[in-house]
């Protein structure tokens, strides 16, 4: 892993002891973790539990994905945690508000993964109007020859609504914008600086949009965001485009406004438990179904994971973090 130090020199202010990574990460980032620091990998622990009870005082900085985070129980085995490192931007799997309490500093990579997240997005959108990847099955099974594929939608001039205008949010703006498309958006707050329209709620959003597509952040704060009110809003023409988090949606609507043609297709990227996609979803020829790819390219994961490392080895040396979860959100924007 590339612009790394190779010493430990390390200010006054600087935590001493171990580093515990709690489950599996990115191998460049693993072999820097080992080869710059007393590391414990908490999966390789037969007994984790044994180990935390007799060793949980010695650590200091925890390693951990967007994904699974810190739990509750584990960060209380941790009475001398100063800081938790996120590999992702996401962090609604630990809890910000009690970490802070304790006095432990939290931190993320924004920033790195915004592009590939945003070109996902405008991916998926094309693909699910377009219906791309239906039609490449249609070509596999040899339907083209009997038969003519169904019309689809255009993607260029129409209505676009983005719930959540924070860096994804406006990485995707920028890229539809050269599709002519009219662009509106839903934040917390209206954002001064930009030129799309601001809708006073997700409702108003999707019921002036002919695709809605959601960069908003998880967490308790905007679970279920997109009710079936909103997707009732959306209606039978609209599309949906999720790369933000499964808990955004009211994922039992959703897949019933889909089943039933409530809406007119959906592109996701998340779901509300992965790896398990809901099963109506998966005979539907309306629906591209993607993995949790979004970040998923060579180049950001090692982005992603170069940001964590240089997180905790200042921490580690200096006892800060060079991009910290803002003291004022609970959840990234």
């Amino acid at each position: 892993m590339t612009g790394t130090q190779d010493t430990l020199a390390t200010t006054p202010s600087a935590p001493r002891g171990t580093v515990l990574q709690v489950c599996p990460l990115l191998p460049s980032l693993e072999t820097a973790l080992a080869t710059h620091h007393r590391t414990v990998r908490l999966t390789d622990r037969s007994d984790a539990a044994g180990y935390l009870a007799e060793h949980g005082d010695e650590v200091v900085a925890a390693v951990t994905s967007a994904r699974i985070g810190v739990p509750n129980d584990l960060m209380d085995a941790l009475p001398r945690l100063g800081a938790i490192v996120h590999f992702g931007v996401g962090y609604e799997t630990t809890d910000v508000r009690r970490a802070r309490a304790r006095g432990i500093e939290v931190s993320n990579t924004p920033d790195v993964l915004t592009d590939c997240v945003a070109d996902l997005a405008v991916g998926g959108l094309i693909d699910v109007m377009r219906r791309l990847a239906a039609a490449d099955r249609y070509v596999r099974r040899g339907d083209w020859i009997p038969n003519g594929f169904p019309l689809t939608t255009k993607v260029s001039g129409k209505r676009v609504g983005i719930l959540g205008l924070g860096r994804i949010g406006r990485a995707i703006a920028q890229r539809l914008a050269g599709f002519g498309v009219e662009l509106s958006y839903h934040s917390r707050t209206a954002v001064e600086d930009v030129p799309y329209r601001y809708a006073e709620s997700p409702r108003a959003l999707a019921a002036d949009a002919d695709v809605l597509v959601i960069a908003a952040s998880g967490g308790a704060g905007t679970h279920h965001l997109v009710s079936a009110d909103v997707l009732a809003a959306l209606g039978p023409e609209g599309y949906l485009v999720n790369v933000a988090r499964g808990s955004v949606i009211d994922e039992a609507a959703l897949v019933s406004a889909l089943v039933e043609r409530r809406i007119a297709g959906a592109a996701l990227d998340v779901f509300a438990d992965e790896p398990r996609v809901p099963a109506p979803l998966l005979e539907l020829d309306t629906v591209l179904l993607l993995p949790h790819i979004a970040s998923a390219t060579h180049e950001t994961r090692e982005a992603m994971g170069e940001l964590a490392f240089r997180n905790l080895h200042r921490f580690m040396t200096e006892g800060t973090l060079i991009t910290p979860v803002p003291p004022t959100t609970e959840e990234p924007t």
